[in-house]
């Protein structure tokens, strides 16, 4: 059977994005906030929260990382589905990786350039046999 963690930032950060990782440039907003696009979350509602990269950081990277994850078998793949806005001056959107017996974060979507200022959405799909974090 299928479980869902659904994750919308309404109240706070969600089970699945613990609190302390939320690195320096991202920002809980809504498009109420006076920071410019988008004005409104995938639904087009424009008190609903997201998460936005504060535009101070341009030049650098900033990473969510999730909670870990228990490994994945035949009966319990993990998909990760989310909406997500590029906007014209932002550069590389990527999801990593990184599984625990290893130091270093593999990249395995990214979006860059299409699609600018409109909500995407996209799922993804992981295996994983061993303990995990995106």
């Amino acid at each position: 059977g299928s479980s869902w963690n659904k994750c919308d930032f309404e109240t706070n950060l969600c089970k699945v994005l613990p609190e302390f990782n939320l690195q320096p440039g991202w920002i809980r907003r809504n498009g109420k906030s006076g920071m410019g696009p988008p004005y409104s979350d995938h639904n087009g509602n424009e008190s609903a929260y997201f998460l936005s990269l504060s535009s101070e950081i341009q030049s650098s990277s900033a990473a969510l990382r999730t909670k870990v994850f228990l490994p994945t078998d035949e009966e319990h793949l993990c998909q990760i589905r989310f909406h997500y806005w590029v906007s014209q001056t932002s550069g590389t959107f990527m999801v990593g990786l990184q599984k625990h017996s290893e130091d270093t974060v593999t990249n395995i979507w990214q979006v860059s350039g299409e699609l600018r200022n409109q909500w995407n959405v996209n799922t993804i799909t992981i295996n994983s046999t061993e303990k995990y974090e995106v």
